[in-house]
C-alpha cells in the first residue's frame, strides 16, 4: 500500500507552533466530553427528560466518538493530515453551533453526534502526529500529548460547572467551537502532503461500527438483546476482517503477542483509570456531600499533577525505554490505587492529595504504552494500529463508568475488603478502587510475562 511522504521528506515551518495547536484542539476535544457530565441535570430539566433518555447526551458521543477514533487513524495512512483535520474541526464547529441554537432535544442530540464525527480526528492525529512529525522526540511529544488529554479530562468538569452555573449548558456547545480557531495555525505549520490510494473497508467500518455501538447500549443502558446483536455483529466483523482484501482492521496486527498484549493492559489501566474519575465525584457527593464546584477542586490536584508529570514522563520514555517505564507506571498506578483504597472516608483533602498518586500515572501510561506500539507497528500501519489503541482506550472509558455505576447501584457492603480502609458507607468505594488495583496488577503481570523485547510485527 503506498503511503504519504516518508518522515525524512517532511519540512515543518514551526515544529513548536504545530504542537501547541495540537494541544489545544485536543484539549478541548476531550473536554467537550467530559465537560457535559455536569450539564446532564440542567439539559434534562430543560427539555423534561428522563434519566435513561438524557443519557444519551453522553452515551450517543461516546459511541461515534470511539468509533471516529479508530476510521481517522485508518485513514491517516494514506490522507494528508491538512484534509482531515479541515474536515473534523469544521464539521465539530457546524456540530456546535446547531447545539447552541438547539431548540428541542433532537437537536441536542443530532449536534453531539456532528461533533462526534468531527472531534473523534483529534486523538487519532494527535497520537500518530508525535511518530510521524518528530521521530527523534517521540516519547517527549507523546508525554506531552497524553498529559493534555489527562489534564483535560480533569479540568472539563470544572470548567463546565463555571461555564454551566454563571450562563447556561448552551455555552458549553458555544465554548467547544472555539477550536475552529486553530485551524489557520495548523494549516500553515503542517507539511504538504500527497493523498495516495484511498480505499476504506466500509463495510468492515460499518461492523465494527454496529458491534461497539451495540455493546455500549447494552452495557450502559441495560439491553441484554443488544448485546446479543453486539455479539452476532462482532463474529461478522471477524469474518470480514479475514475475507476482505484490504480489511479496515488488519488481522496480523492481532497475531503479534507483543502488540496485542501492550493494548490489552493499556486497555485495563484506563479503565481503571476512567472508573475512577467516574466513581470519585459520585462518592464525593454522597459521602462528604460537596457541591459541584467543590468536587471539582478536591479532583484539581490530580489534574494539575498529570499535567505536569507527562513532559518528564515522555523524556524518560525516551531515555530509558518505553518497556521500563511502561511498566512502572503500571506499578505506581495499582500502589495509587490501593493508597486511594486506604484512605477513602477521610478528610476530602486527604482525599484530593491522596488522588495524586493514581491520576499522575495517566500520562505515564498513555505515552509509554503509544511508543511501546510505534515501536511494533510499520509505518504504513501506524494509523490503524493507533486508531485500534484509541478505540479501545475510549471503549474502555465508557465501560468502565457504566460497570462501575452497576456496582454503586447493587453492592452497598458496610465492611471494606481492605482492613486499612474505614467501614460504612465509603466500604463500597474502597472495594471499587481496590478492584482496580487488583486488574491493573493483573496487566502487569501479563505485560511482564507476554512481551518480548526486539520482536517486531510481522
Amino acid at each position: 500500500m503506498e503511503t504519504i511522504k516518508q518522515q525524512n521528506e517532511i519540512d515543518i515551518k514551526n515544529p513548536r507552533m504545530l504542537l501547541f495547536s495540537i494541544c489545544f484542539v485536543l484539549m478541548f476535544s476531550v473536554m467537550n466530553g467530559t465537560m457535559f457530565n455536569i450539564a446532564i441535570p440542567d439539559i434534562a430539566e430543560a427539555f423534561n427528560l428522563m434519566p435513561s433518555e438524557v443519557s444519551w447526551v453522553m452515551t450517543g458521543y461516546i459511541m461515534v466518538y470511539s468509533v471516529g477514533a479508530l476510521i481517522y487513524g485508518k485513514l491517516a495512512d494514506t490522507v494528508a493530515f491538512k484534509k482531515l483535520i479541515t474536515f473534523g474541526l469544521t464539521v465539530f464547529a457546524i456540530g456546535s453551533i446547531i447545539g447552541f441554537l438547539a431548540p428541542n432535544y433532537y437537536f441536542v442530540l443530532v449536534a453531539r453526534v456532528i461533533q462526534a464525527i468531527g472531534g473523534s480526528m483529534m486523538p487519532a492525529i494527535a497520537f500518530i502526529a508525535p511518530i510521524r512529525y518528530f521521530p527523534n522526540e517521540r516519547g517527549k511529544i507523546l508525554g506531552i500529548i497524553a498529559s493534555v488529554m489527562a489534564f483535560a479530562s480533569g479540568i472539563g468538569p470544572i470548567l463546565g460547572g463555571v461555564i454551566a452555573g454563571f450562563l447556561s449548558w448552551q455555552f458549553l456547545f458555544l465554548t467547544s467551537a472555539l477550536m475552529i480557531v486553530t485551524l489557520p495555525f495548523l494549516l500553515k505549520n503542517l507539511p504538504d502532503e500527497e493523498t495516495v490510494n484511498v480505499r476504506l473497508d466500509y463495510l468492515g467500518a460499518s461492523l465494527v461500527g454496529v458491534t461497539i455501538a451495540s455493546t455500549l447500549i447494552g452495557i450502559t443502558l441495560g439491553f441484554v438483546y443488544s448485546l446479543y446483536i453486539a455479539i452476532g455483529f462482532g463474529i461478522l466483523a471477524v469474518l470480514r476482517m479475514f475475507k476482505a482484501k484490504n480489511p479496515f482492521i488488519p488481522p496480523h496486527l492481532f497475531k503479534s503477542r507483543n502488540y496485542l498484549v501492550a493494548i490489552l493492559t493499556s486497555f485495563l489501566a484506563v479503565a481503571c483509570l476512567f472508573g475512577l474519575m467516574f466513581t470519585v465525584p459520585i462518592m464525593l457527593r454522597e459521602v462528604y456531600s460537596l457541591s459541584t464546584m467543590e468536587i471539582g477542586l478536591v479532583m484539581f490536584p490530580g489534574a494539575i499533577s498529570a499535567a505536569l508529570i507527562g513532559r518528564k514522563g515522555g523524556r524518560l520514555v525516551d531515555q530509558k525505554g518505553a518497556r521500563k517505564v511502561y511498566l512502572a507506571s503500571l506499578a505506581l498506578l495499582s500502589t495509587g490505587f490501593l493508597i486511594v483504597s486506604s484512605t477513602v472516608g477521610l478528610s476530602p483533602l486527604i482525599i484530593s492529595l491522596m488522588l495524586i498518586f493514581p491520576m499522575m500515572c495517566f500520562p505515564l501510561v498513555q505515552a509509554s504504552g503509544a511508543d511501546l506500539l510505534a515501536n511494533l507497528l510499520a509505518k504504513h500501519e501506524t494509523g490503524v494500529g493507533m486508531g485500534v489503541f484509541n478505540l479501545l482506550n475510549f471503549v474502555s472509558g465508557a465501560l468502565s463508568g457504566a460497570i462501575a455505576g452497576v456496582v454503586l447501584d447493587l453492592f452497598r457492603p458496610e465492611n471494606p475488603v481492605n482492613f486499612l480502609a474505614l467501614s460504612g458507607e465509603s466500604a463500597v468505594y474502597s472495594n471499587l478502587f481496590l478492584t482496580f488495583m487488583g486488574l491493573v496488577l493483573i496487566g502487569l503481570i501479563a505485560f511482564k510475562l507476554v512481551y518480548r523485547d526486539g520482536e517486531k510485527m510481522a
